[in-house]
């Protein structure tokens, strides 16, 4: 069955802290929550205006305050750009500190990407070879936790099918997987449709963003990724692959989160985008079930 959640990045603009996530998630029936991982003190998240959490807090509390609200985490964003140098240091440390949190807090799906950018000074070969060693180094404390370290497409490697194959098979294991993005892949000049296809097998878990038609207009193809739909998801010119998307995870037996990036205008955007998304999984959900 496919179920819905949402990313805390929809409040960012509204300068909600976590908790103030949590509450409209209890307020709009929504069971499943996506958010970001501090790894240190950040002063804006400190003061209590930032819908993420750090990985000094913890873990077992915000668990425990979660299932009093109905809800549960369905995966950490620990997106450290991997095709940078930076990487192979601070992205493996990042991701691994998030790992070790995300455990303990119940979340078993852990969000990775790369850069926008091809590293400067580096072919595409060594950029792979960097990416590798350190996406080994990550799943094989992964394993250990039994976490799903999910690539999401949001860079210049990920958003193209030919590496992004490569990088799902830099280490054979049930722990290395696919958390789709609708926005992405389309701002990035590809069909969404067409790269859910290619790679319905090793999704995990999905962020569902929908683009403004001016957005697409100025910038499709220039971007690999966008934070967050500027529009109502549905009121886009991506609508349509995203039911088609949709239709393709069912059709695949897809068990698991659909998440919203939209921006939340302090709840509004998000609401309508939450009613256009539930009425498409609803009837996604029911074919499966009728099948």
């Amino acid at each position: 069955m496919l179920e819905i959640g949402f990313h805390t990045d929809a409040f960012n603009s509204s300068y909600w802290n976590f908790e103030q996530a949590l509450q409209w998630a209890e307020k709009n029936d929504v069971h499943w929550i996506e958010c970001g991982a501090i790894d240190g003190v950040s002063w804006i998240h400190g003061l209590g205006y930032q819908p993420h959490i750090a990985l000094w807090e913890d873990p077992l509390m915000w668990r425990e305050k979660a299932e009093k609200y109905g809800v549960k985490f369905s995966q950490i964003d620990a997106a450290f750009p991997m095709s940078l140098p930076e990487g192979s240091s601070l992205g493996v440390e990042y991701i691994i500190n998030t790992t070790r949190w995300a455990y303990l807090a119940g979340c078993t799906h852990i969000d990775t990407t790369d850069d926008r950018f091809a590293p400067k000074g580096l072919t595409n070969d060594q950029a792979m070879d960097m990416m590798k060693r350190s996406y080994e180094q990550v799943v094989e404390v992964a394993e250990r936790y039994k976490m799903i370290i999910d690539i999401e497409p949001h860079g210049y490697y990920t958003t193209k099918p030919e590496f992004m194959e490569k990088m799902l098979a830099f280490v054979d294991t049930p722990y290395l997987r696919m958390n789709m993005d609708t926005g992405n892949t389309f701002i990035a000049g590809q069909d969404p449709v067409s790269f859910l296809e290619k790679f319905k097998d090793k999704v995990s878990h999905v962020h569902i963003k929908d683009v403004s038609e001016s957005l697409a207009k100025s910038l499709r193809g220039e971007l690999t990724g966008i934070a967050v739909s500027n529009c109502a998801i549905g009121d886009g010119v991506n609508r349509e692959n995203i039911e088609k998307c949709v239709d393709i995870l069912a059709d695949a037996g897809f068990d698991g989160v659909v998440s919203l990036e939209c921006e939340g205008a302090g709840g509004p955007m998000i609401e309508k985008s939450l009613a256009y998304v539930r009425s498409v999984v609803d009837k996604a959900n029911e074919r499966m079930t009728a099948n």
